[in-house]
C-alpha cells in the first residue's frame, strides 16, 4: 500500500494519540497520519519531540523521514509533551513505550508503560479507548485496565484493548500499513468496533484480523518472537553439529527449507539474533511463565538463548583460528555494527559483541557500518572506526563480516584483496559466496561450513 492509494478517512473518524515516540511510536504515528488520521504524538523527552516536529527522525528507518515530512506538511500530525493535551485531543490512545529487560533480572521493566498509562488516564474525562502496543508479560493488560478505571475521571467509560505490533526494523512502514495480520485483544464489542474504525484502510487492503481476549493478544507477540528465536537457534545448533562432523550447514538449511512444513524463512545459519526485541522478549517470557507456575513449558527457551550467545563466541574462535591461534596485535576489520541491515540499532548487537570481545583479547579492531557508526562510537569508544569498507579493511590480517548489509554482500573479493594485509575472511552471516572468495585467493571460514 502507498499513501497515494489510501482513501481519505471520514471527518468523523477517531482522532489518535501515540504515547511514546521511539521506534514503534514514531513509526505508528507517522503511518497513521499518512493513512489520513489526525494524530498527536506524545513523549516526555522534549528534545525528541522537537526533532520530530522539525521533520527529523531520530533513528534510521528507510522511507520514514520522507513520510514524516509529508505528514507534518499535511497538518494531520503534531507532537507534544503534554498529557492533558493528549487526553483532550484523542479518542483512541496508543501506548507505544519501551519495555526493556529489568537490570539484574530476566523480567521486563514495565515502569514506562505504567507511567505513561497513568499520566494519560489522569486527564481522560470522556469515553475513550486506550490501546497497548508495547510488548508486555501476560496479565499486564488486565492490571492496566484496573489502573485506568481507578485513575481516569471518566472511570468505566475508558476501556483498554491490546494490539501488539509486529514490526521488522528496515520494513516498518510496510509492516504498519500492510501487516501480515492485525490482532485485537478486546473486552467489549465497542472496543472491537473502534479498532476496526481505526484500521479500516489497512483492513480494506486485505490484512486479516484476529479478535481475541486481552491475555491472548499479549501472548501472540511473545509467542511469535519465541518461535522465530527458536528457529534461528535451531539451525545454529545444527551448525555446531556440522562443525563436529564436517558437514555443511548451508546445504542442510537449503534442504530443510524446501520442506513445506518447515520453510526457509529464519532458517539462515550464522551469528544469531540480537536487537531490542527477541533477546529480551524470550527472557521476559521465561520469567513470566515461571511466575505463573508453567516455567517448565518454555524451559527450552533457555537453550535457545544459550545457543544464540554461543554463536558469538564461536565467531571469535574462527577469527582466532584464522589468525594462527593468538589475537594479540592482530588487525581485524569488522564489517557491521548494527544488529541487522537497514537499521542503526545496536541494542544487543552480535556484531559489536564480537568486535568488543576481539578487542578485549588483544586484537586491533577497526569497525565500519553504513549507518550505525555514531551509535557504535558512543557505545564502544575504545574500538577504532573506519570511514568506509576499504578503509576499515586496510592492512587487516582478518576480515570478519558481522552484519549482512547489501554493500558488504556485493564486495568484489579481488578489489578488497588489494588493501588487506592477508586474505582471510570469516563470514559471520553466511552472506558471501565461498567459491567466489576462494577463487580470489581468500581463506574463507563460516560457522558450520567445512
Amino acid at each position: 500500500m502507498t499513501t497515494d492509494q489510501v482513501e481519505p478517512v471520514a471527518a468523523t473518524s477517531p482522532r489518535l494519540t501515540v504515547i511514546g515516540t521511539g521506534y514503534l511510536g514514531a513509526t505508528h504515528a507517522v503511518c497513521m497520519a499518512a493513512l489520513g488520521y489526525q494524530v498527536l504524538g506524545v513523549d516526555v523527552d522534549a528534545a525528541k519531540i522537537s526533532r520530530l516536529a522539525s521533520g527529523e527522525v531520530p533513528f534510521f528507518e528507510p522511507g520514514l523521514p520522507e513520510l514524516l515530512v509529508k505528514a507534518l506538511e499535511s497538518g494531520r500530525l503534531r507532537f507534544t509533551t503534554s498529557f492533558p493535551e493528549a487526553a483532550d485531543f484523542g479518542d483512541v490512545h496508543f501506548v507505544c513505550v519501551g519495555t526493556p529487560q529489568r537490570a539484574g533480572s530476566f523480567a521486563a521493566d514495565l515502569s514506562q508503560v505504567e507511567a505513561a498509562t497513568t499520566a494519560l488516564a489522569r486527564d481522560v474525562r470522556r469515553r475513550a479507548l486506550v490501546v497497548g502496543k508495547s510488548t508486555v508479560p501476560v496479565g499486564t493488560a488486565a492490571r492496566l485496565a484496573d489502573l485506568i478505571r481507578s485513575v481516569a475521571p471518566a472511570g468505566d467509560d475508558v476501556e483498554l484493548a491490546w494490539n501488539p505490533e509486529f514490526l521488522r526494523e528496515g520494513f516498518a512502514i510496510d509492516d504498519t500499513m500492510q501487516p501480515d495480520r492485525l490482532v485485537f485483544g478486546v473486552s467489549s464489542p465497542w472496543a472491537e468496533h473502534r479498532l476496526r474504525e481505526v484500521f479500516a484502510p489497512v483492513i480494506g487492503q486485505g490484512s486479516p484480523v484476529v479478535v481475541t481476549d486481552l491475555q491472548t493478544a499479549e501472548l501472540v507477540k511473545v509467542a511469535a518472537n519465541s518461535f522465530l528465536a527458536t528457529k534461528i537457534s535451531y539451525i545454529n545448533a545444527m551448525a555446531e553439529v556440522c562443525e563436529a562432523i564436517g558437514a555443511d550447514v548451508h546445504d542442510l538449511a537449503v534442504a530443510l527449507g524446501l520442506d513445506a512444513r518447515i520453510g526457509s524463512r529464519f532458517l539462515r545459519p550464522g551469528l544469531g539474533f540480537g536487537g531490542g526485541c527477541l533477546p529480551k522478549d524470550i527472557r521476559a517470557f521465561l520469567h513470566r511463565a515461571e511466575e505463573l507456575g508453567v516455567g517448565h513449558a518454555v524451559a527450552f527457551l533457555r537453550d535457545v538463548d544459550e545457543i544464540n550467545h554461543r554463536r558469538r563466541a564461536r565467531t571469535v574462535d574462527l577469527v582466532r583460528e584464522l589468525a594462527g591461534g593468538d589475537l594479540r596485535g592482530v588487525r581485524v576489520a569488522a564489517l557491521g555494527a548494527a544488529f541487522k541491515p537497514d537499521s542503526d540499532d545496536i541494542r544487543d548487537a552480535p556484531a559489536l559483541d564480537v568486535a568488543s570481545t576481539l578487542h578485549e583479547l588483544g586484537a586491533r579492531v577497526r569497525v565500519f557500518d553504513p549507518v550505525a557508526m555514531d551509535n557504535a562510537r558512543r557505545a564502544w569508544p575504545a574500538l577504532e572506526y573506519g570511514r568506509s569498507t576499504f578503509d576499515a579493511a586496510s592492512g587487516a590480517d582478518v576480515v570478519v563480516l558481522l552484519t549482512e548489509w547489501s554493500q558488504f554482500r556485493e564486495i568484489d573479493p579481488a578489489a578488497l584483496a588489494t588493501v588487506v594485509g592477508k586474505r582471510r575472511i570469516v563470514d559471520g552471516r553466511h552472506a558471501l559466496d565461498p567459491a567466489r572468495w576462494r577463487a580470489a585467493g581468500w581463506e574463507y571460514r563460516a560457522l558450520g561450513r567445512p
